[in-house]
């Protein structure tokens, strides 16, 4: 009684309802793009607050700048390595 319960549970593959696969990418890929679009626009940011600190003399600004590019840094090794992590654990979709 308890393998065949065992086996049923194990046995469940979560799959998605017909024509839902393309909006789950269609949603992925916004969702890709969008992270990227930010992350350029951080990387600006930053440089502009590490340029703007120079020039001013501001040495808080150009701080929060290096910071700043460091954290998009950061951020753009994370955006390629955590998809490859949550695609190892969570393998095929069957429990």
């Amino acid at each position: 009684m308890t393998t065949t319960l065992a086996s049923r549970i194990t046995a469940v593959c979560p799959i998605a309802p017909p024509g839902a696969q393309t909006y789950a990418n269609t949603l992925t890929g916004y969702v890709l793009w969008g992270v990227l679009a930010l992350m350029l626009v951080g990387v600006v940011v930053s440089i502009g607050a590490v340029v703007g600190g120079r020039v001013f003399a501001m040495p808080h600004a150009s701080k929060a700048g290096v910071v700043g590019v460091a954290v998009v840094f950061v951020a753009a090794v994370a955006y390629m390595v955590v998809p490859g992590m949550l695609s190892g654990l969570t393998g095929t979709g069957c429990v």
